[in-house]
């Protein structure tokens, strides 16, 4: 009888093994998996070109949008956040982090006829606002919600 531990290792090294010489074989490319990734939004430096390489504009209304975060956040590489609005045809989330050096933490593409609703954990690096938007039809609508960190999170 093999213990779990045991098949849990050789089935992962079955995979990583698989995905290696996939990518040995050049039928699986790197560069090619991660080709979506929005990496000037999420390289952004500043609020605003967060904002701008997200939304397209620096500036957001504010709208019918719920953010739930802790008023104060234990440790900041922890901070859990969750993003709901009843609009209609909500098709993007995002949640970004005034003064973290990249503010923006998330970014959703949502699915016709999704729920507009999602949760997760964020970084902060010190006590700043969370800003949650949503994108309906082709508007963007935001909220705010100021958050202090005890205990640094990006790096701290």
């Amino acid at each position: 009888m093999i213990s779990t531990k045991r098949r849990v290792f050789l089935k992962g090294t079955l995979a990583a093994g698989t995905v290696g010489v996939a990518v040995g074989a050049g039928l699986l490319a790197p560069s090619k998996l991660l080709a979506a990734w929005p990496s000037e939004a999420f390289g952004a430096e500043g609020l605003e070109a967060a904002f701008e390489a997200v939304t397209g504009s620096s500036d957001i209304a504010d709208g019918d949008v719920t953010l739930s975060a802790p008023e104060i956040a234990e440790n900041g590489a922890v901070v859990p956040v969750s993003v709901e609005s009843s609009l209609d045809n909500v098709t993007e989330m995002a949640v970004f982090v005034e003064l973290n050096n990249q503010p923006l933490t998330a970014h959703y593409v949502l699915a016709d006829g999704a729920h507009a609703n999602i949760s997760g954990r964020i970084r902060m690096g010190e006590s700043s606002n969370v800003i949650a938007a949503v994108k309906s039809g082709d508007t963007w609508y935001k909220t705010v919600q100021e958050v202090k960190v005890t205990v640094g999170g990006c790096g701290g």
